[in-house]
């Protein structure tokens, strides 16, 4: 099987640092080369890049994410009241950005500074 090179970001605005934490280590166990980038503020959001590998397609890597999310007791309407309990997204897989608006955040590209 192919290993994959893949960047994430994940953000919380509730319990940001518990859901961080609890996030990271889910993390650590499905892609134990993981590593975190330095953890960055915004005025509504905690934010952290990752670089990791994995054999996953993008679709099974997303579907985990999404896993962690619903895990965290991120329910569908929250997003109408501003609340995110956690955020995992998916920027980059193989060099390939999935999510190019993400890409042009400030913490995001400070963040990848540090991890490459």
């Amino acid at each position: 099987m192919d290993e994959h090179h893949c960047l994430l970001c994940m953000g919380s605005n509730t319990n940001r640092y518990a859901q961080l934490s609890v996030a990271r280590e889910a993390l650590r166990t499905t892609f134990p080369d993981i590593h975190f980038g330095e953890m960055m503020e915004t005025e509504a959001f905690s934010n952290q890049p990752a670089k990791f590998s994995t054999t996953l397609s993008p679709d099974s890597v997303r579907d985990l994410f999404k896993e962690l999310e619903r895990r965290s007791g991120r329910i569908p309407e929250d997003k109408a009241q501003g609340v995110v309990k956690l955020d995992i997204d998916l920027l980059v897989f193989d060099n390939k950005i999935l999510k190019p608006e993400d890409m042009e955040r400030e913490y995001i590209r400070r963040g990848m500074s540090v991890l490459f």
